[in-house]
């Protein structure tokens, strides 16, 4: 990838990022509002469940079809490229279609059982029929990625935003006006109707790119030869994906519990949780947009570049960019340190969102570096190192929440926080290092 072409998708991705995430923070506003700290908890509760679907059906697919689809379409071979997509997308959305009857048909057991909250159980039946839809849109993601199209993936995105404001509000809206009481189902509902907007222009503009008679289905042949090319190269990313997302699953679920074991209430716990997970925390993750941006496209980019041998460049480019993280993380830093009591009351009315900004402050400089060093390390093919670090870092966590917290309540998961981030980025560093 050239430098204009890199400079050119991480603008086009980061603006996307940064439109997308402005829209999703006045989102979180707006549901703070209409359902309260312990509605946005329910909610919160149920995303792990979602995290997991996508873990086992969707994100090893995706990430095995934008490696393969890329070999195809350099070599010029866009029929293979087609037939590869065709069968990696079916596949999964067979797969994610199973899973989703599924969680849908144990939603109680999952809610009561494993969540530990019996209210989240219409919440986790609604999101069960976005699943399908989301595989769809990772996979019609993925071809894009491939062919370094970063502009249909961004408007997708978009897209997705839109919609699931728009319908989350015309839900609320219809429920007030009739004087139906507003739950944590119009931010479900949202999502899934977000899902069928998304999917449903993602198809037909992959159907303009696929669209002569060399891709009729009947031209596909035999697709033993595809699966088994993209199930070779799909499933040590689902195992490693599935493996990070159980354990942050784990730690999500056990929050709540163990605020609970520090002497709040069930709905104080949730409040709090809510709080913590969609107000605070995704303040903090704001400025990652841009991060976020960069590693995607550093990741092809460092393996391009360790493949033709060019070792300094690596290390010049490497330099450069944790230089531009850690200088975003300081000057992040500073603003939510000094400034956090203030958001907490200007955006959210909630001193205590407040409080978790200024803490969750000290993060910033690692979380954002840690962004970048995961898409270089990725790039050298470092993928089991950065398993391990990730691994022992939400480990940490975890730790941080089953002790921490019934001693000293959210705060403990703060500071777990805190020291998972500079752990991580210590091993980054070193594994980094060791490459050298």
């Amino acid at each position: 990838m050239s430098k204009k072409s890199f400079f050119r998708g991480t603008f086009i991705l980061t603006g996307t990022g940064v439109i997308s995430r402005i829209i999703g923070f006045f989102y979180r506003i707006f549901l703070s509002h209409s359902i309260g700290a312990q509605g946005l908890g329910l909610y919160q509760l149920v995303l792990p469940v979602q995290s997991i679907a996508s873990a086992i059906t969707g994100s090893g697919i995706q990430s095995a079809l934008s490696r393969l689809i890329a070999s195809k379409l350099a070599l010029g071979n866009r029929r293979e490229a087609w037939k590869l997509f065709f069968c990696g997308t079916a596949s999964a959305f067979l797969l994610s279609a199973a899973v989703s009857s599924l969680i849908f048909r144990h939603s109680v057991f999952i809610a009561g059982e494993l969540l530990k909250s019996p209210q989240t159980a219409p919440l986790i039946r609604i999101l069960a029929f976005s699943f399908p839809l989301n595989t769809l849109h990772t996979c019609i993601n993925s071809y894009y990625f491939a062919a370094k199209n970063t502009l249909i993936p961004s408007g997708l995105q978009l897209l997705e935003q839109i919609v699931r404001v728009g319908s989350s509000v015309l839900m609320y809206v219809v429920l007030t006006s009739r004087e139906i009481p507003v739950t944590a189902a119009i931010a479900a509902g949202g999502a899934l109707a977000s899902e069928v907007a998304v999917v449903l222009a993602g198809l037909l503009l992959i159907s303009t790119v696929f669209s002569g008679k060399e891709y009729a289905l009947r031209n596909i042949g035999d697709p033993r030869q595809s699966l088994l090319e993209i199930f070779h190269t799909s499933l040590p990313l689902t195992l490693d994906r599935l493996l990070l997302t159980l354990l942050g699953s784990i730690e999500m679920v056990l929050i709540p519990r163990q605020l609970q074991a520090s002497g709040l209430s069930s709905s104080d716990a949730l409040s709090v949780y809510g709080i913590f997970t969609g107000m605070a925390l995704p303040l903090i993750l704001f400025p990652s947009a841009v991060t976020n941006s960069a590693s995607v496209l550093l990741m092809p980019s460092v393996a391009e570049m360790q493949a033709l041998g060019y070792r300094k460049r690596i290390r010049h480019v490497t330099g450069q960019s944790l230089r531009a993280c850690a200088l975003l993380g300081g000057v992040c830093f500073l603003c939510f340190f000094f400034f956090g009591p203030f958001l907490g009351r200007l955006l959210f009315q909630s001193p205590e969102a407040g409080t978790f900004i200024r803490t969750l402050a000290f993060i910033c400089p690692f979380l954002y570096m840690n962004t970048a060093l995961t898409g270089i390390l990725h790039g050298l093919g470092k993928n089991g190192a950065c398993l391990v670090h990730s691994a022992a870092g939400i480990l940490l966590r975890i730790l941080f929440v089953v002790f921490a917290i019934p001693l000293t309540g959210i705060r403990g998961y703060l500071y777990g926080i805190l020291f998972s981030e500079l752990l991580l980025s210590i091993l980054h560093l070193s594994a980094l290092y060791r490459c050298e």
